[in-house]
């Protein structure tokens, strides 16, 4: 049976990926992203619902599908306001999974971290694990965090210390051996494809992928 989805992240670098993906596939009916800012994307079974994300409430009736997928995130250099920042890596996407929930969404796919922990001193971390944390206690049916290490794939935006980064892990990853190889790079589009192909095998319960393991499933 084709399913309805929700895409949060769509402009983001693995939320793109994933986009493609799930237009590419026969089995995705319909594709509702929430965004702030348009796409325009000219493909009948993509919907564009814009939203402000202080005020998801005020859009929960339209919020419906079989999946969601989250893909949002941000960093410090873009979002320096640690209010923010926390809206958009942690109650952003717990809002819209309690929305989700209340409108029969049965999967929950989220992109989270290598090293998520609530008890990190890396905010980031800290962050994630957080979120991670909350999301299980909703009992949600069918559960799959996705924990990449450091994402390679072309950005929009430069992000010059990630660049820097990326072509370094180029010569890192080959030294990245037995237990350390968990920490080798991962393509963004790899992620996407894992979610994609984890979210059409209908599991129940609740799945934490690390990035070893999304490099298996992609």
């Amino acid at each position: 049976m084709p399913y309805q989805v929700i895409l949060v992240g769509a402009s983001g670098l693995i939320g793109s990926h994933l986009l493609s993906a799930l237009i590419e596939s026969a089995e995705i009916s319909r594709i509702l992203l929430v965004l702030r800012k348009p796409l325009n994307i000219p493909i009948p079974k993509v919907q564009e619902l814009i939203v402000n994300f202080n005020e998801l409430e005020h859009f929960s009736t339209e919020i419906k599908g079989d999946i969601m997928y989250s893909c949002l995130g941000t960093t410090k250099a873009a979002t320096p306001d640690s209010g923010q920042y926390r809206k958009i890596d942690l109650e952003y996407p717990l809002e819209l999974a309690e929305i989700g929930i209340r409108n029969g969404v049965t999967q929950f796919h989220l992109v989270s971290s290598l090293g998520a922990n609530a008890s990190a001193s890396n905010s980031y971390l800290k962050l994630k694990g957080e979120l991670e944390n909350e999301l299980k206690k909703l009992s949600i049916p069918s559960l799959h965090i996705y924990q990449p290490s450091l994402l390679t794939g072309k950005r929009k935006e430069s992000r010059l210390v990630e660049k820097f980064a990326i072509s370094a892990f180029k010569v890192i990853d080959l030294l990245l051996i037995g237990p350390l190889k968990k920490y080798r790079s991962i393509k963004a589009e790899t992620v996407a494809r894992a979610m994609l192909n984890q979210s059409l095998k209908e599991l129940k319960g609740t799945f934490i992928y690390p990035s070893i393991q999304i490099q298996e499933l992609a």
